[in-house]
């Protein structure tokens, strides 16, 4: 099962990260701005999405299949400004989300605090898999800000613990900066990723998600981002609020 489902902020206050199933958690992270910056290469970074979408179709397998390519997704444009999915890249994006990783807040919930061979090993199977997980970097205006895992929630061990609907996609969130936390960042990127992920999956009915009941900011920005609460589920090491986004009423709320 991926760590977490995703976790945002509210325009409240900065919230604690959630947890996710498998004792790792989502969060709406802070690591300060100081931790983007070995990747803040605006021109590079839009060279990378480019080049990303370039290979897409050579790159077409078993992940393709399950969940599409968000390399070739397009970009998303949001009030905080224009958001894209980039797949990570073990070599090149390790060190920023190892860092965002060890931030106290964050390790609390996804624990994989410690050196960079921590957050490697979780990486791995989901980029040498069979596809049903996904992990993306988040950039907005050509910063990385975020961690994503887009994944089958239907493949999932989550599926035990809801009535798992076939194509059911998850997402799971990890907002890396503190400036981005607070002002209603993690709400309007929730959305915008949902959107893309309905847009881009036409047979994906809904997309979910199980922030930590106890986060309440997290469930706000879910809520705030056109998800409803359909249940309260107990899953492994936590009891979560299982968000769901429905294609049908994605218009209406």
């Amino acid at each position: 099962m991926p760590p977490a489902d995703a976790p945002a902020e509210s325009d409240a206050a900065p919230e604690k990260p959630d947890s996710g199933p498998g004792g790792r958690g989502n969060t709406a992270a802070s690591a300060g701005t100081e931790d983007t910056l070995d990747l803040k290469l605006t021109e590079e970074l839009l060279a990378i999405i480019s080049e990303d979408r370039s290979k897409a179709v050579r790159r077409r397998g078993p992940a393709a299949d399950l969940l599409g390519d968000p390399a070739t997704w397009p970009g998303a444009t949001t009030e905080a400004g224009v958001f894209h999915l980039v797949p990570v890249v073990l070599e090149r994006d390790l060190a920023v989300l190892s860092r965002w990783m060890n931030d106290p807040a964050v390790a609390a919930f996804w624990e994989l605090a410690g050196p960079e061979t921590v957050t490697a090993d979780h990486l791995r199977p989901q980029l040498e898999g069979d596809g049903r997980s996904l992990p993306c970097l988040g950039v907005l205006d050509g910063t990385p800000m975020s961690y994503w895992e887009i994944y089958r929630a239907d493949l999932d061990p989550l599926a035990r613990h809801y009535p798992a609907r076939l194509h059911d996609t998850g997402i799971h969130l990890l907002i890396g900066g503190v400036g981005n936390r607070g002002r209603g960042v993690g709400a309007t990127l929730l959305r915008a990723v949902a959107d893309l992920v309905l847009d881009n999956l036409p047979r994906c009915g809904r997309v979910v998600a199980e922030p930590d009941l106890r986060n309440t900011p997290s469930v706000s920005a879910f809520l705030s981002a056109g998800f409803r609460l359909s249940a309260e589920v107990d899953l492994p090491d936590k009891r979560a609020a299982l968000m769901i986004r429905d294609r049908t009423y994605r218009d209406h709320l």
